[in-house]
């Protein structure tokens, strides 16, 4: 059942992750992105990673989709009818994307051994099975995050309020 529900899943996200690319409206590829980031949070739940499953729904799906679509709305973009890309552009871009993805896929086997295992992938495994016994999974995510990488999250935070304060100062009408 798990394999079913991780395809299904899997279809859904690649399904609204093409429907953003190829949506002529900015809502309707807002409304695609949720579907897709709504559909990894699924495939976080199967992999038991309950908290990320959480932040991924909540945080992106919920907070920061509605901030875009807020912006969108500002801003008025929603009535723009021109095709942005003309169509032998879209199959060049099909081409190089599927091309990497069977090249990243392809790494992904090369390098293991005659069980099907990366070398050193057992051991490395248990170790975070130890350690996410010992620290639950969200001290796992929370101590790395708020001590290796607090600068970064606090820049992706300014990152997030120096673009909403642009998209209010552009959307604010001019007298």
């Amino acid at each position: 059942m798990t394999e079913i529900l991780f395809v299904l899943f899997a279809f859904v996200a690649v399904g609204g992750a093409i429907g953003v690319v190829i949506s002529r409206t900015p809502v309707a590829s807002l409304l695609f992105m949720v579907t897709t980031l709504a559909a990894v949070g699924g495939i976080y739940i199967l992999f038991e990673a309950h908290f990320l499953a959480a932040i991924q729904v909540l945080v992106y799906a919920g907070a920061i989709m509605v901030l875009f679509l807020f912006v969108i709305m500002l801003l008025n973009l929603g009535h723009d009818y021109r095709a942005d890309l003309k169509f032998g552009l879209w199959s060049l871009m099909a081409l190089v994307v599927s091309g990497l993805t069977a090249g990243i896929l392809a790494s992904g086997f090369v390098s293991l051994d005659d069980n099907g295992i990366r070398p050193g992938g057992a051991g490395v495994a248990a170790e975070l099975d130890a350690a996410l016994i010992e620290k639950g999974a969200a001290g796992m995510i929370a101590e790395p995050l708020f001590t290796d990488y607090v600068v970064a999250f606090e820049l992706v935070g300014l990152l997030l309020l120096v673009a909403i304060v642009a998209a209010v100062v552009l959307a604010k009408p001019r007298t």
